[in-house]
């Protein structure tokens, strides 16, 4: 007979600590900076706001771009108009559902930004749209 131990070592994960322990372990290790030009912005983390508030296209770049630029699984490519139509004709608040929660059966809630706010992703929305028109 064989017996399964199991061992707490008695940390309690929260609903947000996982992801922030995702995105710790994630996090690049180094930055660029450019001559002549302040490194300040370079540590600032996409999600949270930057000298000038939230990075749409940095964000855009790590989250959505994974799908949205090549069209995987159906996601409408950015800058592509025809797949973008009948989507933006069923308003802004569906788009801005879909993006928050997600769509079956690929579009993953908030599209993996664990970092994102739901003002964050309406703006990621607002990008990809903006792109159309």
């Amino acid at each position: 007979m064989m017996v399964l131990g199991l061992v707490l070592t008695g940390s309690v994960l929260t609903a947000g600590t996982a992801e922030l322990n995702i995105a710790e372990r994630l996090k690049k290790v180094g930055q660029v900076c450019v001559e002549g030009q302040s490194c300040a912005d370079a540590t600032a983390i996409i999600g949270e706001p930057a000298a000038g508030g939230f990075d749409v296209a940095g964000a855009y770049g790590t989250s959505c771009a994974t799908c949205h630029a090549i069209g995987i699984a159906g996601a409408p490519k950015l800058g592509d108009i025809a797949a973008w139509e009948p989507r933006i004709a069923q308003g802004m608040d569906v788009l801005y559902d879909h993006g928050i929660n997600g769509l079956a059966p690929a579009m993953p809630a908030k599209g993996m930004c664990f970092t994102c706010s739901d003002e964050d992703i309406m703006a990621l929305v607002d990008y990809m749209v903006d792109s159309v028109q």
